[in-house]
């Protein structure tokens, strides 16, 4: 964000910059906690308190984001917040929880994304506020849903550490999923190589505009 803004600082009002801090605000505050809070609880449903008892079964930001990502995620518009601890061994069914749990993640942010568009809904059908109209199209439509589509389409790839190379990794030989971890800090060098040089944008934005149409289909929007 800050890169973009200073590149950009020409070009942005007052508004602008509030609208900036308010979308960061909620990524790191409520979208990023409430992924990981996820993962946590679909893993305690599952038979593993392994993050219970790390102190990550909450909602508290604090508990999930670590000072590396959220700084990477403020200068540059992508970073990550710490990863749930998950021992499969305690999962009553190892395969099947290992795809709930690995999938807990991006459905919460599909969840909110619904959520927000069935929010903005409400607000339109019973007030005709432009004042309500206005904040509700910016916080829901603008904030909430392009964040929450974009993570979930973002972390069903296959591609460590993200939930997608744990979701897909359930269906490989053995063998190939010791190779994955062993080659992990090489995959995340090529993904971060892969966001700076844009070379994602296209299909994933695709996937998002196909995923956010997708919702607003759901409520009649389109």
């Amino acid at each position: 964000m800050l890169q973009y803004f200073l590149y950009n600082r020409g070009n942005f009002g007052f508004l602008d910059v509030v609208f900036l801090v308010l979308t960061y605000a909620i990524l790191v505050l409520v979208v990023l906690p409430f992924h990981e809070f996820a993962h946590a609880y679909v893993a305690h449903l599952c038979g593993d308190d392994t993050a219970k008892w790390n102190g990550r079964l909450t909602l508290n930001p604090f508990a999930h984001l670590t000072l590396y990502g959220t700084v990477m995620l403020v200068l540059c518009g992508f970073g990550t917040a710490r990863p749930v601890p998950v021992n499969p061994m305690n999962f009553r069914n190892r395969k099947r929880d290992s795809i709930l749990v690995s999938l807990a993640g991006p459905l919460s942010n599909l969840l909110m994304a619904v959520l927000a568009v069935g929010i903005f809904c409400v607000v339109v059908s019973v007030t005709d506020s432009v004042v309500a109209y206005t904040i509700a199209y910016m916080t829901c439509l603008q904030i909430l849903l392009p964040i929450n589509v974009t993570l979930a389409v973002f972390n069903l790839l296959p591609i460590p550490p993200l939930d997608g190379s744990r979701l897909w990794s359930t269906f490989l030989p053995i063998r190939w999923r010791v190779m994955m971890e062993q080659y992990s800090n090489y995959c995340i060098i090529a993904l971060f190589v892969l966001l700076m040089t844009g070379v994602l944008d296209g299909p994933l934005n695709a996937l998002t505009n196909l995923v956010a149409n997708g919702i607003f289909a759901l409520f009649g929007l389109v």
